[in-house]
């Protein structure tokens, strides 16, 4: 799954997030979901298709834990990013690139994504990626080598604080 870490509307969008995992689900039995574990989007996915389709949660970070830990100021993001790592039946590491970059181990993650699953479940808002590893890539890596899409539109007016 890729999505972006804040929308608007949650609730509208978790009620379109199990209508798409549902769609997906009717098509497979063995349902594993790839998730990068990052605030919004790869949360919500991941927790819907553990509790509704009681899919294995496969997790990509780009960093290892503990680095990544630290992209989440807030406590009670920590907590859940915690509690859905503990979830996780697999953990990758992607790293960064040798650039070293934080901005390149987050897209190095999504790439892994795109091209590992069967489908992409992609929550976006149908905008270009606002930089490198944004949603807007990650969708177009996984049409071009041939991974089904599924998009759960979304819209951002409210930037968060």
């Amino acid at each position: 799954m890729t999505g972006h870490r804040w929308y608007d509307e949650p609730d509208k969008v978790e009620a379109a997030v199990d209508r798409a995992l549902a769609d997906v689900a009717t098509a497979a039995s063995d349902i594993e979901i790839w998730s990068s574990l990052a605030e919004g989007a790869d949360r919500l996915v991941a927790r819907r298709a553990t509790d509704l389709l009681e899919a294995q949660l496969v997790a990509v970070l780009p960093l290892e834990p503990d680095d990544y830990r630290s992209d989440f100021t807030d406590p009670a993001s920590i907590v859940a990013f915690e509690r859905t790592l503990a979830a996780a039946t697999r953990v990758t590491v992607t790293g960064p690139d040798e650039s070293g970059s934080r901005t390149s181990a987050y897209r190095r993650a999504g790439l892994v994504i795109a091209t590992s699953v069967d489908v992409l479940v992609a929550v976006w808002d149908g905008a270009p990626a606002r930089g490198p590893g944004g949603t807007a890539e990650i969708v177009d890596e996984a049409r071009r080598t041939g991974t089904s899409v599924v998009v759960v539109p979304v819209t951002r007016t409210v930037v968060p604080s």
